[in-house]
């Protein structure tokens, strides 16, 4: 097989071209606007697809360097937190505690299915767990994490093609169905959009050109961002050292929370005593929700051109067969369980659109599904205060506990 290997700045810049597509098809097409397809699936998918027909009928794998994809994680996820008003986190008390017990319930419905998926294709039943809460809630870096246990300990060779060709199918579905879902709930509870247009994150589709920047706050938001990524190095550096395994996004989420806290407190005593400060959130705010929007489309996208879908064909009957029965599972959840016990109001349907990326996906996908039905229809700053915190910090410890527990 002949192999194409293309370095990093032909990569990224393949992924920024992708975008602009994904971009125009959304602007060409009403139904993705409609239905809150992130702009960065259809590229993706494209490209995906592109690469593994040319690996298919040519004989020619085509090799991406996506170096800077965990980059602009950690960009995305430092601005999620500087967008966080500490003062609001009280609002989310509540309902982040629900949807953690949602989402812990859920982990063990999910394991439940895919042991007995396992089993009824003659599998070892713990092998199923490879296709559940470990690659779906967990994601790549938890499917690897748990391969060696697997394979060495519990003697399931293909454990680590099983959770990652779960893990990839997982992805694609949870982009597709989290816009769609949110839609169906607001059109069949008739409930109204959001009246706030001052989106933390991204800009609304019919407001996107408008968008009001100047050098000073766009510098300001890159600055503070910065230091967002170099704080939540040495908060991931600490966290580790207590035993705990987290995402190193969450040390950014967590910095730039902290840093929008003391920035907004000492904002008075800084205007009192200086003309221009280097905090002023109101200016850099447009800076930061266009970042935050390219970063994670960028992110989702060159997350999208890395699969390998040939990956697939050794354990595709058994895959596709859980994996169906676990996207029905969560749509059946979502709209029954979730929808109602969230509220039954637009944060609801907002957090819905990201559940998918919860159970299936990873933050990134659920906050990519969030952000694309807020572009369409408003703010909804409860939901992405409740999501990140949820899926980036709580859900991996009671993760671990519960694939700790069932896996022996």
């Amino acid at each position: 097989m002949h192999t194409i290997h293309l370095d990093a700045m032909f990569s990224f810049t393949l992924a920024i071209l992708l975008l602009f597509v994904g971009k125009a098809m959304t602007a060409r097409f009403a139904a993705l606007q409609r239905f809150s397809i992130p702009d960065a699936v259809i590229g993706g998918i494209c490209c995906s697809a592109l690469v593994f027909l040319a690996h298919a009928l040519l004989d020619v794998q085509i090799s991406l360097t996506l170096d800077a994809r965990d980059t602009l994680l950690l960009y995305f996820f430092a601005a999620i937190g500087l967008g966080t008003d500490v003062r609001t986190l009280r609002e989310g008390g509540r309902p982040m505690v629900m949807l953690l017990a949602l989402a812990s319930g859920f982990i063990v419905l999910q394991n439940a299915v895919g042991m007995g998926m396992a089993a009824v294709f003659g599998l070892e039943p713990l092998a199923g767990l490879m296709t559940g809460s470990i690659a779906l809630t967990g994601g790549v870096g938890t499917t690897l994490a748990w391969t060696p246990y697997f394979t060495d300990t519990l003697g399931i060779g293909n454990a680590q093609e099983l959770g990652l060709a779960a893990n990839m199918l997982g992805m694609i579905s949870a982009c597709l169905i989290g816009g769609p879902v949110a839609s169906w709930l607001m059109r069949r509870h008739q409930v109204q959009p959001s009246a706030d247009t001052a989106l933390e994150i991204a800009t609304l589709h019919k407001k996107e050109p408008f968008l009001q920047l100047n050098y000073y706050g766009v510098l300001l938001a890159i600055f503070w961002l910065n230091l967002s990524l170099m704080l939540g190095r040495i908060l991931s550096e600490l966290i580790a050292l207590t035993g705990l395994n987290l995402p190193a996004f969450v040390g950014c989420l967590m910095a730039g929370i902290a840093i929008r806290g003391l920035g907004d407190t000492f904002t008075p005593l800084q205007k009192r005593f200086f003309r221009r400060t280097l905090w002023d959130y109101p200016r850099m705010q447009p800076g930061i929700a266009l970042i935050s929007d390219i970063c994670l489309g960028l992110f989702l996208m060159m997350a999208l051109m890395g699969l390998r879908l040939w990956e697939l064909q050794s354990v595709l009957g058994f895959i596709s067969a859980v994996m169906l029965v676990q996207i029905v599972l969560v749509l059946l959840f979502t709209v029954f369980v979730v929808f109602r016990l969230m509220g039954r109001d637009y944060e609801a349907a907002v957090i819905c659109s990201g559940f998918g990326g919860i159970a299936l996906g990873s933050t990134a996908t659920a906050i990519a599904n969030m952000t694309a039905v807020t572009k369409a229809h408003g703010n909804a700053p409860r939901a992405f205060i409740v999501v990140p915190l949820v899926c980036g910090f709580f859900i991996d410890l009671v993760n671990a506990l519960v694939i700790g527990l069932m896996a022996r």
